[in-house]
């Protein structure tokens, strides 16, 4: 596939639609968990599958949108910069952030502020902020 300069409304809305189905299933099993009187093995096995989980849905999430083009995304730190390089992170740095000789990230200007060398540990309130911010920014940009 060529690279993108633009997405049309309907796939952002296949995108959000797609996070926002994941998040609803995620709460309904941390619900389950929780609602699970003296059961800590379900809430400690919860603790262990949301960094997974969501780690995982930040590359869902690139993916939907990977061939974006750098001329618009830019080289500077934004939310769609971010995700590429935690995305690369997770996929072929043992989940431990690096950089890159293309992105120049400001980890206080990010939305995660994470720095490199941090390791990716995902919470449901990280990914949610981080793919809002995506989103956002995707949309000021590519729509």
């Amino acid at each position: 596939m060529l690279g993108r300069k633009t997405y049309t409304p309907e796939e952002v809305d296949r995108g959000k639609s797609a996070v926002a189905q994941q998040l609803a299933a995620y709460d309904r099993l941390a619900d389950a968990a929780a609602s699970t009187p003296g059961n800590q093995k379900a809430r400690a096995a919860l603790q262990d599958f949301e960094v997974v989980f969501f780690n995982n849905m930040t590359i869902a999430l690139d993916r939907y949108f990977v061939y974006r083009l750098r001329v618009v995304t830019g080289k500077d730190t934004n939310p769609l910069n971010e995700v590429e390089l935690l995305t690369d992170s997770l996929m072929n740095n043992a989940g431990v952030l690096r950089g890159n000789n293309v992105i120049k990230l400001v980890p206080d200007e990010s939305v995660l502020k994470l720095h490199p060398g941090d390791h990716i540990r995902m919470t449901r309130a990280d990914f949610e902020r981080l793919s809002a911010a995506f989103f956002a920014d995707l949309e000021r940009k590519f729509l």
